[in-house]
């Protein structure tokens, strides 16, 4: 679906928390074809409020639910320190919004798609998150819970990169959104919202990135293969370019993203390092004497120089098509095995303040039990930078004594700075 980007000013300020957790990053449209409104527009934050108009209006009957909808659609919030693809003014996402008959039903809607990221992040992003619950000052305005999947990038800061949302009843009695269930009763919905933005590119950029540029996990990457031919005479260049379109062609009959870098503007090496900088994971080079030998020289982006090079591969289609096929894998799995070994080493168990303080002042994310109160979290973001970045899913057994107050704590939480 796609819903108005503008929003009345009215609709936002229905729900109390929600325009209270919003207000200081909105964008208001105060004047339209020249003249003053008379109401204020909202320029779409998220679209929970502009939904709820609209459920209330088609949801009746218990007939009618659940109710799901997603739009893929642009946000605007009014962002004072922007970064690229991390915070900006105006982003990509998509928002999914569900509304349902019983708030079990709900729940398991909302830790289903933060399942479906997690699934995501791992397996095609090669990201490894940790998913778990937002605590109450960081819950998304309005949601009764918000589950999140939680980042670490390469400066070891956390980067929220999904989210989904519990909103319970909180929604629906600020609009009146109701059914009639089977008992001729009339009955508020319960509902969800989830979703994941363009700042999960960033999340991929800066999880795999290096000084040479992107390095994309294959699953994802727009080209998993390219072809450089290279040739210095004439007479080498059509026997070259042959070879290496023939290679081309059967990566992409075996259904290989593949692309070839036939151009002869540049040097073979600025053509490296142009495909190094886009994060291309496999580059296969096709020179004479490759061609001459039936053999082609294969690259991998995310093993630099010499040890990432195999020289004397067989265009044989099917000793080439299973070769690359085997590396795209090694590569997707080395990616996150690099990027799980890397979190595992910067995350430190601590059980008071005073070392979480440390821990936090080290650029490393800090894990310990926690029961202390909303004031006192607050006061370790004052003091610290950092805030609570979940209490994870998974949760070691027993109860210990809370790093704050001491007190029997059932969970731990992980603090981190953030973007």
């Amino acid at each position: 679906m796609y819903f108005p980007q503008f929003i009345p000013y009215s609709f936002i300020e229905k729900e109390a928390s929600h325009v209270e957790g919003f207000s200081p990053e909105l964008a208001l449209v105060t004047i339209g074809g020249g003249k003053e409104l008379e109401e204020k527009l909202v320029v779409r934050p998220t679209s929970e409020t502009i939904v709820n108009h609209m459920f209330t209006q088609w949801i009746h009957s218990y007939r009618d639910l659940p109710l799901m909808v997603n739009q893929w659609a642009n946000v605007t919030r009014w962002e004072m320190r922007t970064k690229p693809f991390v915070r900006t003014l105006e982003f990509l996402w998509q928002e999914g919004h569900t509304a349902h008959a019983t708030p079990e039903e709900a729940e398991k809607e909302a830790l289903q798609m933060i399942d479906v990221y997690t699934k995501f992040a791992y397996e095609q992003a090669a990201i490894p998150v940790i998913a778990g619950r937002k605590s109450r000052v960081e819950t998304f305005a309005g949601a009764s819970k918000t589950y999140t999947i939680e980042a670490m990038m390469g400066d070891r800061k956390a980067l929220q990169a999904g989210t989904s949302h519990n909103l319970g009843q909180n929604f629906s009695r600020a609009f009146g959104t109701q059914f009639t269930d089977e008992n001729g009763q009339r009955q508020n919905v319960w509902q969800t919202s989830w979703a994941i933005s363009t700042r999960f590119v960033g999340g991929i950029i800066m999880t795999h990135g290096d000084d040479a540029g992107l390095m994309l996990p294959p699953r994802i990457a727009p080209t998993q293969v390219i072809v450089i031919p290279i040739w210095k005479k004439v007479d080498e260049k059509t026997r070259v370019l042959n070879a290496a379109s023939s290679v081309k062609e059967v990566l992409k009959t075996a259904g290989i993203k593949v692309g070839i870098d036939d151009s002869d503007q540049r040097t073979p090496g600025w053509k490296f390092n142009f495909w190094e900088m886009k994060g291309v994971p496999l580059r296969i080079e096709v020179g004479p004497r490759d061609v001459a030998s039936g053999s082609v020289v294969i690259s991998r982006r995310d093993v630099p120089g010499k040890q990432g090079k195999v020289f004397g591969i067989s265009m044989e289609p099917s000793i080439l098509i299973a070769y690359v096929k085997d590396k795209l894998d090694e590569i997707q799995s080395s990616l996150l095995g690099r990027a799980t070994s890397f979190r595992d080493s910067n995350i430190v168990d601590v059980s008071s303040y005073d070392e979480l303080k440390a821990a936090i002042s080290k650029g490393k994310w800090a894990r310990g039990p926690w029961s202390a109160s909303d004031k006192e979290e607050l006061a370790v973001k004052e003091e610290t930078g950092a805030t609570i970045r979940c209490f994870p899913f998974e949760q070691p057994q027993g109860t210990k004594p809370c790093l704050m107050t001491g007190n029997p704590a059932a969970e731990v939480a992980i603090f981190a700075k953030s973007y």
